[in-house]
């Protein structure tokens, strides 16, 4: 506990005094007042108050560490949240207990481990899948910045679009850190999901809707608003089954249709909200407004059923990433890839037709 702290509440006490995860302490006609769980002590001067600071450090540290600094109410609520210090039964002394061994939650992939040490708070970030490998094993940083540039590829070095998707490369650590650079880092690694997080909480979430955030959508993405056309929303469930899933986003999607019409598909499981579409869904939606402006034909095709099954297989694997999970030797999955160059080489024509059938019905004609 520094001597910030003390003095720091010796103006509190004086000033409407402190109430705060069982610290109570205010300056009264007879003396100062210092009252805990286990303690009170009434009718003190002001070097008897800064000694009951000092004989119960705990209390003072905590309350100074939340609410003496400059601290955003958003960073405060997820310091806290990181504790889990606003439950019931989580006394300081539990509390600081626990820290002292290290205290760790998961914020997306993410594992934040909050300790403490001769310093006071510390936090470690590093990929969930990280936990158990040795410190000296990972890439350390100190400085939040760094989160910038380590986070941009994934562990297989492609560019990662979107920062929430559950793609997060591992491999690395920031310690040392104190509150203010966590949060930092972790804003730099799920942009802007603790403010959203906290607004959340509070019930002041400002939400986009998709009619309202394509309705002001503008040159090449203005063609988005042509997919509403009076057939109501399905393909906003489609647009959402395929880009706001557990697996393809680490965001809990909040938005709907309209303020009125929620989608049918399920929002997700994240700790952190989306509060309305984003730019991949935007330029996902531009091009499927372009596709589904196209009318529909029929098309024969030959297939046995074995076949049209390893079709549908290689359309899930594909849809869920799965592609590089399957063997080579795993002649039996659909979406295996030697399986999946025999169907080509049997099924497709050298100009790469599937069964040689045209996709417009003029091509291939005498006239060509």
């Amino acid at each position: 506990m520094s001597d910030e702290a003390v003095a720091a509440l010796v103006a509190a006490a004086e000033n409407g005094g402190v109430d705060f995860d069982g610290l109570r302490a205010v300056s009264e006609g007879d003396g100062y007042r210092f009252e805990t769980p286990e303690m009170t002590r009434a009718g003190l001067t002001e070097s008897e108050f800064r000694d009951a600071c000092t004989n119960h450090p705990e209390y003072v540290d905590n309350w100074y560490f939340f609410e003496g600094g400059d601290r955003s109410p958003a960073d405060r609520a997820f310091l806290r949240w990181l504790e889990d210090g606003d439950a019931e039964s989580w006394d300081v002394p539990t509390r600081y207990d626990a820290l002292r061994e290290g205290v760790a939650r998961s914020w997306g992939q993410v594992a934040v481990t909050a300790m403490l040490g001769a310093g006071g708070r510390r936090y470690e970030l590093r990929h969930e899948d990280d936990l158990g490998t040795p410190l000296p094993d990972l890439e350390r940083h100190e400085d939040p910045l760094a989160a910038r540039d380590l986070v941009k590829h994934d562990d297989r070095g492609r560019y990662r679009p979107l920062k929430t998707a559950p793609s997060l490369p591992t491999g690395w650590a920031f310690v040392g850190l104190d509150g203010r650079a966590c949060t930092r880092a972790l804003d730099l690694i799920y942009p802007a999901t603790v403010a959203n997080w906290h607004l959340e909480r509070e019930g002041d979430l400002d939400v986009n809707h998709w009619r309202e955030t394509m309705e002001r959508q503008s040159g090449i993405y203005s063609v988005i608003k042509t997919w509403d056309r009076g057939e109501g929303y399905e393909h906003v469930n489609w647009v959402a089954e395929a880009c706001c899933d557990d697996s393809q986003c680490l965001k809990r999607r909040e938005w709907g249709y309209d303020d009125e019409t929620e989608l049918d598909v399920d929002g997700g499981d994240g700790e952190f909200p989306c509060r309305e579409p984003c730019s991949l869904v935007v330029a996902a939606a531009r091009k499927w407004t372009r596709l589904e402006g196209q009318q529909p034909r029929t098309y024969e095709f030959e297939l046995t059923p074995g076949e049209k099954e390893q079709v549908e297989a290689i359309i899930d694997a594909v849809a869920d990433g799965r592609v590089d999970d399957i063997r080579e030797a795993d002649i039996y999955e659909g979406g295996n890839r030697y399986r999946t160059r025999f169907l080509r080489a049997k099924r497709m024509d050298d100009t790469g037709r599937l069964c040689g059938v045209p996709t417009d019905p003029e091509e291939g004609s005498e006239d060509d």
